[in-house]
Protein backbone atom coordinates (compact mmCIF):
# COMPACT_ATOMS: atom_id res chain seq x y z
CA UNK A 1 0.00 0.00 0.00
CA UNK A 2 1.51 3.42 -1.16
CA UNK A 3 1.25 6.22 1.40
CA UNK A 4 -1.06 9.45 1.12
CA UNK A 5 0.52 12.32 -0.20
CA UNK A 6 2.11 13.85 3.23
CA UNK A 7 4.39 11.17 3.56
CA UNK A 8 4.24 9.54 -0.25
CA UNK A 9 5.42 10.77 -3.58
CA UNK A 10 2.47 12.35 -5.18
CA UNK A 11 3.50 11.21 -8.56
CA UNK A 12 3.25 14.36 -10.05
CA UNK A 13 6.34 14.61 -12.45
CA UNK A 14 5.31 18.95 -12.48
CA UNK A 15 5.36 18.77 -8.51
CA UNK A 16 9.41 20.56 -7.36
CA UNK A 17 8.67 18.31 -4.24
CA UNK A 18 8.84 15.13 -6.30
CA UNK A 19 11.53 13.16 -7.33
CA UNK A 20 11.72 10.23 -9.29
CA UNK A 21 15.49 8.34 -9.33
CA UNK A 22 15.73 5.07 -11.07
CA UNK A 23 14.82 2.83 -8.20
CA UNK A 24 13.43 5.14 -5.56
CA UNK A 25 10.65 7.83 -5.24
CA UNK A 26 11.07 10.77 -3.09
CA UNK A 27 8.45 13.43 -1.84
CA UNK A 28 8.98 16.86 0.47
CA UNK A 29 6.80 17.79 1.99
CA UNK A 30 7.92 21.01 4.21
CA UNK A 31 10.55 19.83 6.77
CA UNK A 32 9.31 15.79 6.04
CA UNK A 33 11.27 13.95 3.51
CA UNK A 34 9.81 10.18 2.50
CA UNK A 35 12.08 8.09 0.74
CA UNK A 36 10.10 4.86 -0.85
CA UNK A 37 11.82 2.34 -2.32
CA UNK A 38 10.56 1.94 -5.70
CA UNK A 39 10.42 -1.58 -7.61
CA UNK A 40 7.49 -3.34 -6.16
CA UNK A 41 7.35 -5.82 -9.07
CA UNK A 42 10.57 -7.18 -7.43
CA UNK A 43 9.98 -6.55 -4.30
CA UNK A 44 11.86 -3.97 -3.95
CA UNK A 45 15.20 -5.80 -3.67
CA UNK A 46 18.53 -3.88 -3.25
CA UNK A 47 21.53 -3.93 -5.80
CA UNK A 48 24.25 -1.19 -6.98
CA UNK A 49 21.21 1.03 -8.54
CA UNK A 50 19.11 1.14 -5.25
CA UNK A 51 22.39 1.60 -3.20
CA UNK A 52 23.35 4.49 -5.80
CA UNK A 53 19.94 6.29 -5.50
CA UNK A 54 19.80 5.88 -2.00
CA UNK A 55 23.40 7.37 -1.55
CA UNK A 56 22.45 10.55 -3.62
CA UNK A 57 19.67 11.38 -1.64
CA UNK A 58 20.88 10.48 1.89
CA UNK A 59 24.26 12.19 1.14
CA UNK A 60 22.42 15.42 0.40
CA UNK A 61 21.73 16.33 4.30
CA UNK A 62 19.47 19.26 3.97
CA UNK A 63 19.28 20.93 7.20
CA UNK A 64 15.54 21.98 7.25
CA UNK A 65 14.88 18.30 6.80
CA UNK A 66 13.48 17.33 10.51
CA UNK A 67 12.08 13.56 9.62
CA UNK A 68 13.31 11.34 6.97
CA UNK A 69 10.23 8.63 6.04
CA UNK A 70 11.51 5.31 5.29
CA UNK A 71 8.86 2.82 3.37
CA UNK A 72 8.60 0.70 0.66
CA UNK A 73 6.19 0.53 -2.74
CA UNK A 74 3.71 -2.64 -2.99
CA UNK A 75 3.00 -5.03 -0.56
CA UNK A 76 6.67 -5.56 0.94
CA UNK A 77 8.97 -3.37 2.66
CA UNK A 78 12.05 -5.11 0.76
CA UNK A 79 12.99 -8.52 0.25
CA UNK A 80 16.59 -8.21 0.50
CA UNK A 81 19.45 -8.14 -1.73
CA UNK A 82 19.46 -8.67 -5.48
CA UNK A 83 20.87 -12.20 -5.90
CA UNK A 84 20.86 -12.36 -9.64
CA UNK A 85 23.07 -8.77 -9.38
CA UNK A 86 24.79 -10.99 -6.66
CA UNK A 87 25.60 -14.01 -9.45
CA UNK A 88 26.33 -11.86 -11.57
CA UNK A 89 29.07 -9.97 -9.85
CA UNK A 90 30.50 -13.88 -8.86
CA UNK A 91 30.25 -14.44 -13.01
CA UNK A 92 32.59 -11.62 -13.83
CA UNK A 93 34.48 -11.47 -11.10
CA UNK A 94 35.42 -14.88 -9.28
CA UNK A 95 37.14 -13.09 -6.66
CA UNK A 96 34.08 -11.31 -5.09
CA UNK A 97 34.98 -7.59 -5.92
CA UNK A 98 32.27 -6.31 -7.42
CA UNK A 99 30.40 -7.54 -3.90
CA UNK A 100 33.29 -6.08 -2.28
CA UNK A 101 32.48 -2.76 -4.01
CA UNK A 102 28.68 -3.63 -3.17
CA UNK A 103 29.41 -4.22 0.08
CA UNK A 104 30.92 -1.01 0.70
CA UNK A 105 28.11 0.93 -0.38
CA UNK A 106 25.78 -1.14 1.63
CA UNK A 107 27.60 0.15 4.85
CA UNK A 108 27.37 4.08 3.85
CA UNK A 109 23.84 3.50 3.25
CA UNK A 110 22.85 1.96 6.29
CA UNK A 111 25.33 4.75 8.68
CA UNK A 112 23.92 7.72 6.94
CA UNK A 113 20.66 6.24 7.80
CA UNK A 114 21.87 5.82 11.42
CA UNK A 115 23.36 9.37 11.57
CA UNK A 116 21.04 11.25 9.64
CA UNK A 117 20.53 14.67 11.51
CA UNK A 118 16.37 14.27 10.39
CA UNK A 119 15.40 11.64 12.84
CA UNK A 120 14.83 8.72 10.42
CA UNK A 121 10.87 6.68 10.25
CA UNK A 122 10.74 3.18 9.08
CA UNK A 123 7.49 2.41 8.12
CA UNK A 124 7.49 -1.31 7.30
CA UNK A 125 4.97 -2.97 5.61
CA UNK A 126 5.00 -6.84 4.43
CA UNK A 127 8.12 -8.57 4.38
CA UNK A 128 11.52 -7.15 5.68
CA UNK A 129 14.06 -9.53 4.63
CA UNK A 130 17.94 -9.35 4.45
CA UNK A 131 19.08 -5.83 3.14
CA UNK A 132 15.47 -4.97 4.12
CA UNK A 133 15.68 -5.70 7.88
CA UNK A 134 19.03 -4.04 7.63
CA UNK A 135 17.39 -0.64 6.40
CA UNK A 136 14.90 -0.72 8.50
CA UNK A 137 16.54 -1.28 11.47
CA UNK A 138 19.24 1.48 10.92
CA UNK A 139 16.18 4.12 11.62
CA UNK A 140 15.36 5.41 15.23
CA UNK A 141 12.01 4.46 14.95
CA UNK A 142 10.37 1.92 13.08
CA UNK A 143 6.54 1.07 12.96
CA UNK A 144 5.56 -1.94 11.36
CA UNK A 145 2.06 -3.46 10.50
CA UNK A 146 0.46 -6.24 12.02
CA UNK A 147 1.26 -8.33 9.08
CA UNK A 148 4.81 -7.39 8.72
CA UNK A 149 7.41 -9.88 9.23
CA UNK A 150 11.55 -10.42 9.33
CA UNK A 151 13.67 -12.32 8.46
CA UNK A 152 17.41 -12.91 8.20
CA UNK A 153 18.24 -16.08 5.52
CA UNK A 154 21.68 -15.71 4.97
CA UNK A 155 22.76 -18.63 6.35
CA UNK A 156 20.48 -20.84 4.04
CA UNK A 157 22.47 -18.84 1.76
CA UNK A 158 25.68 -19.87 1.61
CA UNK A 159 26.76 -16.24 3.43
CA UNK A 160 27.53 -14.73 6.57
CA UNK A 161 25.42 -11.84 7.98
CA UNK A 162 26.84 -9.22 6.56
CA UNK A 163 25.35 -6.70 4.86
CA UNK A 164 25.37 -2.92 6.13
CA UNK A 165 26.68 -3.27 9.89
CA UNK A 166 23.25 -4.95 10.60
CA UNK A 167 24.77 -7.45 13.42
CA UNK A 168 25.82 -4.86 15.76
CA UNK A 169 23.15 -2.85 15.29
CA UNK A 170 20.94 -5.79 15.77
CA UNK A 171 22.72 -7.19 18.88
CA UNK A 172 22.82 -3.46 20.19
CA UNK A 173 18.69 -3.44 20.00
CA UNK A 174 18.20 -6.86 20.75
CA UNK A 175 20.73 -8.72 22.40
CA UNK A 176 22.69 -11.10 21.69
CA UNK A 177 20.81 -14.37 23.11
CA UNK A 178 18.16 -13.50 20.71
CA UNK A 179 20.04 -12.47 18.07
CA UNK A 180 21.77 -15.80 17.52
CA UNK A 181 18.68 -17.57 17.35
CA UNK A 182 17.40 -15.73 14.92
CA UNK A 183 20.66 -15.92 12.97
CA UNK A 184 21.23 -19.26 13.31
CA UNK A 185 17.33 -20.80 12.52
CA UNK A 186 17.02 -17.54 10.02
CA UNK A 187 13.11 -18.02 10.55
CA UNK A 188 10.34 -15.33 10.00
CA UNK A 189 9.83 -13.20 12.82
CA UNK A 190 5.94 -11.89 12.82
CA UNK A 191 5.14 -8.02 13.97
CA UNK A 192 4.70 -8.89 16.95
CA UNK A 193 7.37 -10.61 18.22
CA UNK A 194 9.52 -8.40 16.33
CA UNK A 195 7.89 -5.38 18.99
CA UNK A 196 8.61 -8.24 22.03
CA UNK A 197 12.48 -7.85 20.81
CA UNK A 198 12.18 -4.04 19.78
CA UNK A 199 13.23 -4.65 16.14
CA UNK A 200 9.72 -2.45 15.55
CA UNK A 201 8.66 -0.09 18.23
CA UNK A 202 5.20 0.09 17.27
CA UNK A 203 2.67 -2.41 15.42
CA UNK A 204 -0.92 -0.99 13.99
CA UNK A 205 -3.24 -2.22 11.23
CA UNK A 206 -1.70 -1.78 8.18
CA UNK A 207 -3.82 0.80 7.45
CA UNK A 208 -3.32 2.67 10.22
CA UNK A 209 0.61 2.78 9.52
CA UNK A 210 0.38 6.33 7.89
CA UNK A 211 -1.11 7.51 10.84
CA UNK A 212 1.10 6.11 13.14
CA UNK A 213 3.70 8.05 11.36
CA UNK A 214 2.35 11.10 11.85
CA UNK A 215 1.68 10.20 15.57
CA UNK A 216 5.40 10.77 15.52
CA UNK A 217 6.51 13.17 13.61
CA UNK A 218 3.55 16.05 14.58
CA UNK A 219 5.59 16.30 17.88
CA UNK A 220 8.97 15.39 16.60
CA UNK A 221 8.44 19.06 14.91
CA UNK A 222 7.49 21.20 17.82
CA UNK A 223 10.74 20.13 19.53
CA UNK A 224 13.51 22.38 19.31
CA UNK A 225 16.00 21.21 16.46
CA UNK A 226 19.48 21.32 17.84
CA UNK A 227 18.07 19.55 21.11
CA UNK A 228 16.57 16.86 18.75
CA UNK A 229 19.90 16.74 17.41
CA UNK A 230 21.69 16.44 19.99
CA UNK A 231 20.25 14.28 21.38
CA UNK A 232 20.22 12.18 18.68
CA UNK A 233 23.69 12.24 18.48
CA UNK A 234 24.00 11.52 22.24
CA UNK A 235 21.69 8.74 21.50
CA UNK A 236 24.01 7.39 18.95
CA UNK A 237 27.40 7.81 21.09
CA UNK A 238 25.99 5.93 23.53
CA UNK A 239 24.83 3.22 22.15
CA UNK A 240 28.37 2.86 20.00
CA UNK A 241 30.20 3.18 23.57
CA UNK A 242 28.29 -0.29 24.92
CA UNK A 243 29.68 -1.90 21.43
CA UNK A 244 33.22 -2.90 22.62
CA UNK A 245 34.14 -3.72 19.32
CA UNK A 246 32.38 -3.15 16.39
CA UNK A 247 34.04 -5.74 13.49
CA UNK A 248 31.00 -4.60 10.67
CA UNK A 249 33.81 -2.68 9.09
CA UNK A 250 34.88 -6.21 7.70
CA UNK A 251 32.01 -6.89 5.88
CA UNK A 252 32.40 -6.87 2.33
CA UNK A 253 35.69 -8.85 2.49
CA UNK A 254 33.49 -11.86 4.57
CA UNK A 255 31.12 -11.28 2.07
CA UNK A 256 33.21 -11.52 -0.74
CA UNK A 257 35.04 -13.53 0.78
CA UNK A 258 32.59 -16.19 1.31
CA UNK A 259 30.51 -16.33 -1.47
CA UNK A 260 33.82 -16.64 -3.82
CA UNK A 261 34.56 -19.64 -1.60
CA UNK A 262 31.30 -21.13 -1.76
CA UNK A 263 31.23 -19.78 -5.64
CA UNK A 264 34.37 -21.57 -6.04
CA UNK A 265 33.27 -25.33 -4.59
CA UNK A 266 30.47 -25.05 -6.57
CA UNK A 267 31.66 -24.41 -9.85
CA UNK A 268 34.53 -27.22 -9.46
CA UNK A 269 32.02 -30.00 -9.03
Amino acid sequence: MNAPLLYGASGDPDDPDDRILKTLRTHRQGPVLTIELNLPEQGNVVGEAMLDDLLTVLDDQDPSVRVLVMTGAGPDFCLGGDREEFAGHLAHDATGNGIRVSGVKARRVCDALASHSAVTIARVQGRAIGAGFALALACDLRVGADTASFRLPELALGLPTAWGGLLPRLISEVGAASVREIILTGRPLPAQEALGLSILQKVVPEEALDAAVDEWTRPLLRRSLPAVRVTKTLLNSLTASTRLADASVLDPELMAAVASEVHHMRTSR
